[in-house]
């Protein structure tokens, strides 16, 4: 961690990148540092390991960085520019001369006023935009890899392991961001519906429903501008990709409920459906928007074992993680 502590101090030095900075923000994900700057924004993956994603090497965050990049040239084509490597001479600087300490992904800044989270806060995203995001992400997941191997992913197999790992990972957060109560509910629900519906996981596989998505399809990774750019899709575990097209909608959906926009979350699932001819989409969803639900509570509280995010942000982190397992628990009442 101290040498990751130098090249964040280092990031936030102008003199370290090739291009004029006068303003440098940092944002901190539980996996990555964002350095913001007044045109570009470079994305360094933090060195963990949590079984699912595995950043512990150098050689293994070059190698996410370059499938990120690939991967959300899906999507957003003109905001994913390069690759570029953090080298050290004398000092630390963004490619050039000296050995190669580190690697961070080259975007092209956006307006953050206009992500669409930010948006939501304001009441400034209409049924219009709704509508186009539908239409997008319709296309996008008609045009998305399929494959055999893809398809396994959609299966109960993979899906129930999703859970188990959900629910281990989870364990240590009882009573801190979950009851016990929400954690055998949910834990007893989803169970009790991928037993009852396996013929349903089989039918959505042989419909071609199983494709690779996003992975990360919320309001945070979607900037509402021309054209749309939804951005950030998972590049460090294909199993978290690789889904029914359900899990991509539902999370969007989660998300709107999250926020108290179910208006919007019932349209986007409209829109959907009218674009994707997806008749058998409302079906998955209460379950794929449960598992959304949960997954953020997760990864939000990750955030408590973070020891780079100070103790304010961990109070938040609480909050917000409870939050989230408490709308999960009411997605899978209604299962």
């Amino acid at each position: 961690m101290q040498s990751t502590n130098l090249i964040v101090e280092a990031m936030l030095k102008p003199e370290t990148y090739p291009d004029p900075v006068n303003k440098i923000e940092l944002v901190q994900t539980h996996i990555s540092f964002v350095f913001i700057t007044e045109k570009y924004v470079y994305k360094i993956k933090k060195p963990v390991n949590f079984g699912f994603l595995d950043f512990s090497t150098l050689e293994k965050r070059q190698i996410y960085c370059r499938k990120e990049l690939q991967l959300n040239r899906r999507l957003c084509p003109h905001i994913y520019l390069d690759v570029v490597p953090i080298n050290k001479t004398d000092k630390l600087h963004i490619g050039g001369d000296g050995e190669t300490v580190e690697y961070a992904v080259k975007m092209l800044r956006l307006p953050q006023e206009r992500l669409m989270s930010e948006l939501l806060q304001k009441n400034q995203i209409t049924e219009k935009t709704i509508d186009e995001i539908a239409a997008i992400v319709a296309k996008f997941h008609s045009e998305a890899q399929t494959s055999p191997e893809i398809n396994t992913f959609g299966g109960l197999e993979i899906v129930k392991t999703n859970w188990v790992e959900n629910f281990a990972q989870t364990q240590k957060y009882i009573d801190q961001t979950i009851s016990q109560t929400d954690y055998n509910l949910i834990q007893q629900k989803i169970t009790d519906f991928m037993d009852l519906n396996s013929a349903l996981f089989e039918s959505r596989i042989a419909d071609g429903r199983v494709r690779d998505c996003h992975g990360d399809l919320y309001s945070s990774n979607i900037f509402v501008t021309d054209p749309i750019c939804i951005f950030d899709a998972i590049e460090f575990n294909d199993r978290f990709r690789y889904s029914d097209i359900a899990s991509d909608v539902a999370f969007l959906a989660m998300d709107l409920d999250y926020q108290n926009r179910n208006d919007l979350s019932n349209y986007f699932i409209k829109q959907y459906i009218l674009y994707s001819k997806d008749a058998q989409l409302a079906q998955m969803l209460p379950f794929y928007k449960c598992y959304r639900a949960y997954v953020r509570g997760k990864v939000v509280s990750f955030r408590l074992d973070d020891p780079n995010i100070v103790v304010a942000d961990k109070r938040l982190a609480v909050k917000e993680a409870s939050a989230y397992f408490q709308l999960a628990a009411r997605y899978a009442q209604s299962l």
